[in-house]
């Protein structure tokens, strides 16, 4: 493969900025514009300070190199990564010199998409890699790491090793037709399949709880204008995003962040205030904070505890009716509400809080809740199997359904070479999520999505 080159640190200024190349002849590109100090040849895994030079001779910058020999390397290729002082002028110029010098500009991903062409992670474990890059929250990258180390690899493989052992009897089953041993065959692959098909929808059903940890929790805050939406914004981020006016209406259009309670994210979204209006603007708004209410995983209501609840109070009440919710009771720092005893309260059968947006009372209590509604704490990431990946999710669910056929086809006594078609497909299934029995193009759409330099 030729020498690819690429940009590893984010853009920007930095103490550090690191250049990588990778391929066979990396060292020789190296060579062309790195002089160390010390010229003894370098070993691998060790560290080389010099200087690059451009090419009228001029210093670029003062550097540190480290080099990785085949096959002890990211990508089992020969390979060096270029420590510069950070900023885009410097890195950009030192990448300029590798290509003019024989590297080529590496694709998104390709340092990694090379590390599984070349054997050394399997599909799984390299999605693993953007899934960690892409981390919000502790459980996620945690749950990253467990699939980079191959723990839900392992499993896939385990029970692709139990179909070919069954696949091995059926071959027998119809290579030998004159040994009467189709029946005790047929036993032995409805057993097998059944504790494949446990396994799997056990890795499947974890999805769930995937879903929450690479997504997070869609939260909407709504409430009336005035309510609190953006100083309970503000207080949970710690920060003053939101605008916090007396003026009502102030808030037409979502502010979206992310925040991370108990090691799961939360995608909060601080919507325009819900009333009826005359403006048509804030009209666009409200609307927008209605569909909002039903696209969201959960529902933070906030209500002004200082005065009863009005006619768009109830309003809100009946557009929370059938989600995930939680009724804040806001302004306690002002007056201790009783509005926990109003009928319309009690009728929604949600949880209730009574907090204080401004000062932060109870915000505790409003995390723990949230905690205990999606089992936070109970979600075991050091099982090894929450998936996290829809594209590995579906898969399993091929082949859960491949299972399915394979069944029913020795239920309804078809011949075993029918049966052993079946068992091929659920080991396709599977091997397309390990990347055994995948094409070219999935191959290149996923590792599309990673970053430049990984």
């Amino acid at each position: 493969m030729d020498v690819i080159a690429a940009i590893s640190t984010a853009t920007g200024s930095g103490g550090i900025g690191i250049i990588r190349m990778s391929g066979k002849d990396c060292f020789e590109v190296l060579n062309k514009i790195f002089i160390p100090k010390n010229k003894d040849k370098a070993n691998g895994y060790s560290i080389k300070y010099g200087n690059i030079y451009d090419e009228k001779n001029n210093i670029v910058d003062e550097v540190l190199v480290s080099y990785f020999y085949a096959p002890k390397s990211y990508t089992t290729e020969n390979m060096c990564e270029i420590n510069s002082h950070g900023g885009i002028v410097v890195e950009r110029k030192i990448l300029e010199l590798c290509l003019n010098n024989g590297a080529a500009l590496a694709e998104p991903g390709e340092f990694t998409k090379r590390a599984f062409l070349n054997g050394r992670i399997d599909l799984v474990q390299a999605e693993s890699v953007i899934d960690l890059i892409n981390s919000k929250s502790e459980k996620e990258a945690k749950a990253s790491i467990n699939q980079l180390e191959g723990k839900l690899s392992n499993n896939i493989n385990m029970n692709k090793g139990k179909l070919l052992d069954i696949m091995a009897d059926v071959e027998a089953s119809i290579d030998y037709p004159e040994y009467d041993i189709e029946d005790v065959t047929n036993k032995k692959v409805l057993d097998a399949l059944d504790d494949i098909e446990k396994s799997l929808r056990k890795i499947s059903n974890s999805f769930k709880n995937g879903k929450v940890l690479r997504e997070g929790i869609k939260t909407a805050i709504v409430g009336k204008p005035n309510a609190g939406k953006s100083s309970l914004l503000n207080t949970i981020l710690n920060e003053d995003r939101a605008i916090v006016s007396e003026t009502k209406g102030t808030t037409r259009d979502t502010i979206e962040e992310f925040v991370s309670i108990d090691g799961i994210t939360l995608k909060l979204i601080d919507t325009a205030g819900i009333r009826d209006t005359n403006d048509e603007i804030e009209q666009i708004g409200v609307k927008k904070s209605k569909k909002l209410i039903d696209e969201a995983e959960l529902v933070l209501a906030i209500f002004d505890g200082t005065k009863p609840l009005e006619t768009d109070d109830i309003k809100i009440l009946e557009l929370i009716k059938n989600k995930n919710a939680i009724i804040l009771l806001n302004k306690i720092d002002i007056l201790d509400t009783i509005l926990d005893q109003d009928v319309n309260i009690i009728n929604a059968q949600k949880n209730v809080i009574k907090i204080s947006a401004k000062n932060g009372d109870n915000i505790e209590e409003l995390y723990n809740t949230i905690s205990d509604m999606y089992q936070i704490n109970d979600i075991d990431i050091d099982d090894g199997e929450i998936l996290t990946n829809i594209r590995h999710k579906n898969q399993i669910d091929e082949a859960i359904k491949s299972i399915g056929n394979a069944r029913d086809t020795i239920e309804k006594n078809m011949p075993v070479d029918i049966i052993e078609i079946y068992l091929k497909q659920i080991l396709s299934d599977l091997g397309k999520i390990t990347g055994d029995d995948i094409t070219e193009d999935i191959i290149n759409e996923i590792f599309s999505k990673f970053c430049l330099g990984k």
